[in-house]
């Protein structure tokens, strides 16, 4: 029977009276978070994942389940101080001293199916109707963004699922969520090895997105495939786009963007120039990209929509209190991908919990005689400053980090705070060839004239050079982008013309030979010594070299390895002759 017991929580250090089970089951409570987790809705969750005990044990599962919670509340003590932790305020009641095996055997025999369960159940948006910043006009505002940096025990198994990494010794976990930014509450979430990669993942959550909201990201999301998945939700789009896109201008907007197409979506393109001043008079720009599907510009300006974007970090400071503040940048405990999978979904069950207590602290409001709760008067009593405009150049204090090295791109070293910061949108340069709204229709014409004999007949004028689809759709002027792209693609798969990286057709493959070894490092300017006349990059010493490749020839990087022709034309831009082939720059 459920009895009253005082218990000082783990948590909020606030002593009050909690509701506890009796018996077997009393230890089975996480303090004032246990109204968020109730003992329902673990039995529940027990029973429909098949996991309640068969025979009534001294450690029942669902005391199992509050104990794998209450691990990642605990992440700097082993398994029996987490138990003394965990029974610390059930004075005067027996309870059973498990051993340390004793406990990771009923975590086992629990896997991790109950603990997904319970957070798939408690997943989901937590903001109210008059729960301020959480929404865009009728919109709410949500962010996918992936988490690569979940460290795990170097164990072999944890090696052969998640691989190596080249950044630390630790083998990493990649974590993929969307989050709700105005409460940084977890709306979904899904892991697994890095290698995946995060479209990937993020393809996995699309079935979360709902018409009413307005989803962000960064840079690396903005893939046609995954663009047309997400608008394909009725979701709106707000994003950073990559600045090598080329995209078409097809109208221009007052307020400097333009409406264009990204693979069979049409979309917005704002881009801007940000110039930000620091209190001690440092000052940089920055250029920023971004892609929408909101297309009213009346209604949704540019310089809005720029400051808005803004609100994606949000989802970093939900990492922030995931990795450092709940784990204290601790590695995962287990060393099996079982382990791993169970306790990564405890911890996003504790997020989540703790995401729903300080969302619903922040509605509390004083009753109809003007009085607050305990929990009220503490949150009232400790309210934080608003928050500082900030800026500072990424950078890791971690050796081993990839970001260990500051780049000078203008940003202070350390953390400044902002004074005053400028938004400029920049309109699109000279107009482009306007492509007509529909592709011209080929079937009643002679196949001479069709645009398959049109095409291969202009790649094959000259066959080494590099067309994209919107130079060769501008060029002939009746065939809409989305058409070029679609075609351009299948032709490419049957072997009729040839891909060359990304969005580059011609009528020749180009092949390559990878350098030996032993000849790495040989180019003039960068500490090595040419050992022929014939092994230079100079055009003056080696004009032959320094050329586009002919069909059945050798091009530029048959001579030297991809990595150091770019090494070399980095420190020798100079030097460079105009035809140096594209794929070497």
């Amino acid at each position: 029977m459920p009895r009253h017991c005082v218990l000082r929580s783990p948590l909020t250090a606030i002593t009050r009276t909690v509701t506890v089970a009796g018996g077997r089951f009393a230890p089975g409570h996480l303090g004032e978070l246990t109204a968020v987790v109730p003992f329902e809705l673990v039995d529940a969750v027990l029973a429909e994942t098949r996991t309640v005990q068969q025979r009534l044990r001294d450690l029942p599962s669902r005391v199992g389940v509050y104990f794998l919670l209450a691990m990642c509340l605990f992440p700097e003590v082993g398994y029996r101080l987490v138990w003394d932790k965990l029974t610390a305020g059930l004075s005067g009641m027996p309870v059973v001293c498990p051993s340390a095996k004793a406990l990771r055997d009923v975590c086992r025999r629990i896997g991790s199916a109950p603990v997904r369960a319970l957070f798939e159940v408690l997943a989901g948006l937590l903001a109210r109707p008059t729960t301020p910043g959480v929404r865009f006009g009728s919109y709410r505002t949500v962010s996918f963004d992936g988490c690569s940096s979940l460290r795990v025990p170097d164990s072999e198994r944890n090696r052969a699922w998640l691989g190596r990494t080249s950044h630390h010794g630790y083998p990493t976990l990649e974590l993929m969520t969307l989050v709700e930014t105005g409460t940084r509450a977890l709306v979904g979430a899904v892991f697994g090895p890095t290698a995946e990669g995060e479209t990937s993942y993020a393809g996995r959550l699309l079935h979360l997105l709902k018409p009413d909201m307005l989803v962000l990201w960064d840079k690396g999301f903005d893939s046609n495939a995954f663009l047309a998945g997400v608008t394909d939700t009725g979701a709106q789009v707000l994003g950073r786009l990559r600045s090598n896109r080329r995209t078409p201008v097809l109208t221009r907007l007052a307020d400097g963007s333009y409406l264009s197409v990204i693979g069979n979506v049409k979309v917005r393109i704002i881009d801007a120039q940000i110039a930000v001043t620091c209190a001690d008079g440092t000052s940089f720009t920055g250029s920023y990209r971004l892609v929408t599907t909101l297309a009213d510009a009346r209604r949704y300006p540019a310089i809005t929509l720029v400051g808005l974007c803004h609100q994606r970090w949000e989802h970093e400071s939900a990492y922030y209190a995931l990795r450092h503040t709940l784990m204290n940048g601790r590695n995962l405990r287990s060393g099996d991908p079982a382990g791993i999978e169970q306790e990564m979904w405890s911890l996003l069950t504790l997020y989540q919990a703790l995401r729903t207590v300080t969302v619903e602290s922040a509605g509390i409001v004083p009753d109809e005689h003007g009085r607050l709760g305990l929990i009220g008067r503490r949150v009232m009593a400790r309210l934080l400053a608003p928050r500082r405009h900030r800026a500072s150049t990424r950078k890791v204090k971690s050796p081993m980090s990839r970001y260990s090295e500051r780049h000078d791109d203008g940003r202070p070293d350390r953390s400044r705070t902002i004074t005053d910061l400028a938004v400029t949108v920049l309109e699109p340069g000279p107009e482009q060839p306007s492509l007509p709204p529909a592709s011209r229709d080929d079937r009643c014409i002679v196949p001479a004239q069709r645009r398959r004999h049109r095409v291969l007949a202009l790649l094959q004028d000259d066959p080494t050079r590099l067309w994209r689809p919107a130079e060769i759709a501008a060029y002939f002027g009746d065939i809409t982008l989305h058409t070029m792209y679609r075609q351009l693609s299948r032709w490419a798969n049957t072997g009729l013309i040839h891909k060359l990286g990304p969005s580059l057709y011609a009528a020749t493959a180009w092949t390559s030979t990878p350098l030996p070894p032993a000849q790495t490092g040989n180019l003039p300017g960068l500490g090595g010594r040419p050992r022929h006349r014939h092994h230079c990059l100079d055009p003056i010493l080696a004009p032959p070299m320094i050329r586009r490749a002919e069909p059945g020839g050798e091009a530029l990087e048959n001579q030297w390895s991809g990595a150091a022709v770019r090494r070399y034309c980095a420190a020798e831009p100079s030097r460079l002759g105009k035809d140096v082939p594209l794929y070497t720059l």
